[in-house]
């Protein structure tokens, strides 16, 4: 059996906001407008992906290179959420977030009107580095305004206009840029971040950063061994549900037999799943965090080790993608858990989650694409994937450990 970590039932009791009617539907306005945020960072970091042959048209590159403007965005993020967190620690939390939200937006004007592959590359690099502390500021304050027992499924609302970006926003702004260009893409993003900004400046109060709160206070998150082994969890079990997805199209025409155009069906599927896995983990996780943790880190093993059978049967398939999709429910999980370890360095601790997120976007990529190089066919990401889930139920294994300690 996994064991509860007492320190969570311990961090769900600090001080939060009133469950006064009029209070509880501010929370929720608040929680929205970040949610609004989040829907316009996850598409546009997502867009891309469905557009790259015509910016390498318009580029004048080839499609792998045009790939490389995906790696620029995914960089900035890596960097950008410890250094800004670290840089704007004493900024109060709500003046933040809408500088976060004006350089996310700028970033992607910017890249509407790129003259050419560098400085497209280079905009992409400045348009992802707020995407990190954004979330993770933006999920302290929503935690902070959470009814008791409620903080994960509060984290979880403001990460829910990530997943429902995968679902609606990232088709919407392909189809405007098949339409229209790729530049009315990201300036549909760049829309969608303004409206976030103002959105934030009414309905967020203005809450203070932590007393006593710097830079250097916050560089004391990485002397803790537990914020590490947290984000060892996510950096390396979240890994299996990219491996699978990177792929996931090349599998399903070549080893299902599936058409073209059922594809894009399959990817809504993947996003209803990652809808229905921001839901429910969080509940589960505002009963009992680490167990949460731990069962979704096995869970994860058993569907990404699925995948390599279903992978032959489309429908079967198609039903095994949706379920990859709720692995996100992770999200959440770890974000309270860093909150719970991070002492008084909350914001940094916060924001790395997501450079632990995109660090197993990279790597799961990577390693599914060696399998797939190596000759063991599309659907030895799926045991790629499994054996990463694995691997990050050993490092959970180890934190548990820690904390008996």
């Amino acid at each position: 059996m996994i064991p509860t970590h007492p320190a969570s039932a311990a961090a769900a009791a600090e001080p939060v906001a009133s469950p006064v009617p009029d209070r509880s539907r501010a929370a929720l306005r608040a929680i929205l407008a970040m949610g609004v945020g989040s829907f316009a960072i996850g598409t546009g970091e997502f867009v891309i992906m469905g557009l790259l042959p015509e910016v390498a048209q318009d580029m004048g590159v080839t499609i792998p290179q045009a790939g490389h403007v995906i790696s620029a965005y995914a960089l900035g993020v890596v960097l950008g959420a410890p250094l800004l967190a670290v840089l704007a620690a004493g900024w109060p939390r709500r003046r933040l977030l809408i500088a976060l939200m004006a350089v996310f937006a700028l970033g992607n004007f910017a890249s509407a009107v790129a003259p050419g592959y560098l400085s497209l590359n280079l905009l992409r690099f400045m348009a992802g580095l707020p995407h990190g502390t954004y979330f993770g500021v933006a999920a302290l304050v929503a935690a902070a305004m959470a009814p008791p027992g409620r903080r994960a499924q509060a984290v979880g609302q403001v990460m829910l206009g990530l997943t429902l970006a995968v679902l609606i926003g990232v088709p919407l702004a392909a189809w405007l840029g098949q339409a229209v260009g790729w530049r009315a893409a990201f300036a549909f993003v760049g829309a969608l971040a303004v409206v976030a900004a103002i959105l934030v400046r009414r309905e967020v109060p203005d809450l203070p950063a932590s007393a006593g709160a710097s830079p250097l206070r916050e560089l004391g998150a990485l002397r803790r061994k537990q914020v590490w082994l947290t984000l060892g969890i996510g950096a390396i079990g979240l890994g299996g549900m990219f491996s699978v997805f990177s792929y996931v199209k090349p599998t399903l025409m070549e080893v299902a037999g599936m058409p073209l155009s059922q594809i894009p069906i399959v990817l809504a599927l993947f996003g209803a799943g990652m809808v229905l896995g921001n839901v429910v983990g969080p509940r589960l996780a505002d009963r009992a965090l680490m167990p949460t943790m731990g069962w979704l880190l096995v869970w994860s093993a058993v569907i990404l080790a699925a995948y390599s059978v279903t992978a032959h049967h489309p429908w079967a398939a198609s039903l095994n993608v949706m379920l990859v999709g709720t692995i996100v429910a992770m999200g959440p999980v770890l974000q309270i858990r860093l909150m719970d370890v991070a002492g008084d360095a909350q914001t940094l601790a916060a924001a790395l989650n997501h450079s632990a997120f995109n660090t197993a976007n990279a790597m799961g990529a990577w390693l599914g694409g060696v399998a797939v190089s190596a000759g063991l066919g599309w659907t030895s990401t799926g045991w790629v994937g499994a054996l990463l889930a694995i691997a990050g139920l050993g490092v959970f294994a180890l934190s548990v450990r820690a904390d008996r300690r």
